[in-house]
């Protein structure tokens, strides 16, 4: 590359490069050298514009599921894909939030459901302290678990000094809808599934329903309900392998 063609380069919060201040003269070279080394090119507004991870298993404690790898399989599968309207992406390992998925269009959250084990508590309240939301109490001796409080974090499971908190395989929350910006907006529940082979076909069926359904000029949440979000959900959801799904989230 010609020297001094490229005198900025900055990572942005979505996760991606940015080469800045470039010279126009110098664009051809850039994206001959950036295919060489099979670098993609960014995307434009109307497109999925990004899929972005927390760290997940590969180096958080909090995490309950590889979120990297499944990015990365989403994004190979679904990144710059032509859309009518800006479409992203994002997951967190745990209920963190990290990524702030539920503000996406499209979001993923790694969940984890807490049960305890009858007969072996010995009420010494350390889950009660780690407990965030106040779900937890101990009572005559033994915890109690208040499941509408519950955000499925795992944080109880992981504190426990005697590990008699058990727990559900992890599993994946998807929600559809979510807004940044302004005007934040949290979306709509989709569904939540076991395995990231679920994720995958959901994802997939998500992303064609927006392409085929929805319009330019106007965000995807402000248009959920004109496109039948409530309807397509329930078409989907029957045609899940019905052991793959998972309710009381």
């Amino acid at each position: 590359m010609q020297k001094n063609s490229v005198p900025g380069f900055t990572l942005t919060n979505r996760q991606t490069a940015e080469l800045i201040h470039v010279n126009p003269a110098s664009l051809e070279l850039i994206v001959e050298e950036l295919a060489a080394n099979e670098t993609p090119l960014g995307t434009e507004k109307s497109e999925i514009v990004n899929v972005t991870a927390c760290p997940g298993t590969d180096r958080c404690k909090f995490a309950q599921i590889d979120s990297i790898s499944l990015a990365l399989a989403l994004d190979k599968k679904h990144f710059g894909k032509e859309m009518p309207v800006k479409s992203r992406i994002a997951i967190s390992a745990c209920p963190n939030s990290c990524m702030s998925e539920r503000l996406n269009e499209i979001g993923i959250t790694g969940v984890v459901r807490p049960f305890r084990v009858p007969g072996t508590c010995t009420g010494c309240g350390t889950c009660v302290h780690y407990c965030k939301e106040h779900a937890i109490r101990i009572r005559n001796g033994a915890l109690v678990m208040d499941d509408n409080a519950c955000v499925h974090c795992g944080m109880c499971i992981n504190c426990c000094p005697f590990h008699i908190i058990k727990s559900d395989p992890p599993a994946y929350h998807i929600t559809v809808g979510g807004r940044r910006g302004r005007h934040p907006k949290v979306g709509h529940h989709f569904v939540t599934v076991k395995s990231p082979e679920t994720v995958d076909l959901c994802i997939e069926k998500i992303v064609y329903w927006i392409y085929r359904r929805a319009w330019g000029d106007v965000l995807l949440p402000d248009q959920l309900d004109d496109i039948g979000f409530e309807t397509f959900r329930e078409d989907v959801v029957k045609t899940l392998p019905q052991d793959e799904i998972i309710t009381g989230y």
